[in-house]
């Protein structure tokens, strides 16, 4: 009598050897131009109006789309004509996700966008030009200069704020370069 074995097929398919899968090969379609090898998959249409498609590669494709011509059997005073409706068609605007992110390039969180603007600077100042403008607000807006006025004291405390800010950022962002 035989023994029965412990097996690792449990019957998933993630848990069987590689290999031991029935997956078919998958199917690519090859460019339509004569002796081409590369993958065509950049549908572009045999004749005007009908379903039928070549299939052409990258290359082949901007060599059949440079002969087309779009005003193709139009007058001059037609085609001029079309093409002004069709400019009137054109509104491409940025899309709104992006506007809650402000200026800048993504490597500065929103505290640092706003110290910077609290500062006077762009988003994309060093930290000289932070440092620079921190010393020439700080000194201008100190209590010693500016005496009891309170806008001034809210400035200064806005400025020191800011400054901290920036650098705690900057010493941050040092410290994981090392």
């Amino acid at each position: 009598m035989t023994r029965h074995r412990r097996s690792d097929d449990w019957g998933f398919p993630r848990w069987r050897d590689y290999g031991s899968g029935a997956s078919a090969p998958a199917q690519v379609r090859l460019c339509d131009r004569e002796g081409c090898g590369n993958v065509g998959d950049r549908p572009a249409p045999k004749s005007p109006n009908r379903p039928e498609r070549w299939y052409f590669c990258e290359k082949h494709a901007a060599e059949y789309n440079a002969g087309w011509d779009y005003f193709a059997g139009l007058s001059d005073e037609e085609a001029a004509t079309r093409a002004k409706e069709e400019e009137g068609q054109r509104h491409y605007k940025r899309a709104s996700h992006w506007d809650w992110g402000g200026p800048g390039d993504g490597s500065r969180s929103r505290a640092e966008l706003d110290a910077l603007h609290a500062l006077g600077l762009d988003a994309d100042a060093d930290m000289d030009a932070a440092k620079a403008a921190w010393r020439t607000a700080a000194k201008a807006s100190h209590p010693d200069i500016a005496g009891n006025d309170p806008e001034a004291a809210t400035r200064f405390r806005t400025v020191q704020a800011a400054w901290e800010v920036l650098s705690a950022a900057d010493a941050a962002r040092n410290a994981a370069r090392e």
